[in-house]
């Protein structure tokens, strides 16, 4: 476990993401436009409501639409910052180098995805104290707010494990990424149209209802990450969807050990075909 963070690979990556200054003016435009859109849907809020005060469901609804937000921002930022974490080191010639080292496999993989991940779970420490404004109005708890960073953070390393598989895998970063959006778009819209398809399939004919358990509805909408979510901010949705699936078992249970499966897969072929790939080379 000491070795995990004394990898040099990571500790070398970590001073040079966080010695760039694009990294923290990242971070500064990222709080900037968090911090617009709580204080604009605040302002808003009070000018329409005629108490002049935010309830409840409003702190909900704020709350809904920052985890969106934050979603989105695991969704579409972790592809690109480790889809090209090994082909880039390909590109530029470095990769030959860093494998004569003494680091292993595990210890390069881990590294070059441990280092986007924890810029990412820092930008995720860092909108907390926008976040825990939706506390002054209540509707929400503590505890709803850590199981939806847990969900994050898990999030991020099922797509960073993907990411880092697909640049070790595929020579050209711009083809790594493109891969890597795709199985993004597979996760959250393809899925959910597969969602609908098995829920349409197993509603009866003659009474309009669901009729029997639906295995793969449940599938496709438990790998779902934008399905995970609303189940999470809603129990409303949750009861929906057992409802319609007819199958009781915790979407969060199914989503864990789905992801923690892939996340698993993922690493040990990038891990596999480091080395492998550059035997093919020479």
């Amino acid at each position: 476990m000491r070795s995990l963070f004394t990898n040099p690979v990571l500790i070398k990556e970590l001073k040079l993401r966080f010695r760039a200054f694009k990294s923290f003016s990242g971070i500064m435009f990222y709080l900037l436009a968090l911090s617009i859109f709580v204080f604009g849907f605040i302002f808003v809020s009070m000018e329409f409501n005629l108490s002049g005060f935010i309830n409840s469901q409003e702190s909900v609804l704020l709350f809904s639409l920052l985890t969106f937000v934050q979603l989105a921002l695991t969704l579409f930022i972790t592809p690109g910052m480790t889809a090209g974490s090994i082909s880039s080191e390909r590109e530029k010639q470095t990769l030959n180098i860093l494998l004569t080292t003494a680091q292993s496999s595990f210890q390069i993989i881990f590294g070059k995805m441990s280092s986007s991940i924890v810029f990412l779970i820092l930008l995720l420490i860092a909108g907390l104290p926008i976040y825990s404004l939706v506390f002054l109005f209540g509707g929400v708890s503590p505890t709803q707010l850590l199981v939806i960073f847990a969900f994050l953070i898990l999030t991020m390393l099922a797509i960073g494990s993907i990411g880092v598989m697909f640049s070790t895998i595929l020579r050209k970063t711009i083809l790594s990424m493109i891969v890597t959006y795709g199985s993004m778009l597979f996760l959250t819209g393809v899925t959910a149209f597969f969602f609908l398809i098995s829920v349409q399939m197993n509603v009866s004919s003659t009474t309009g209802v669901t009729s029997n358990p639906s295995i793969f509805a449940y599938f496709w909408g438990t790998i779902n990450p934008i399905a995970l979510m609303m189940t999470l901010i809603s129990p409303e949705m949750l009861e929906s969807f057992y409802e319609v699936t007819k199958i009781h078992f915790p979407i969060w249970a199914g989503y864990l050990i789905f992801y923690s499966i892939v996340t698993f897969v993922c690493l040990f072929i990038a891990i596999k075909r480091l080395r492998v790939n550059m035997k093919k080379a020479k």
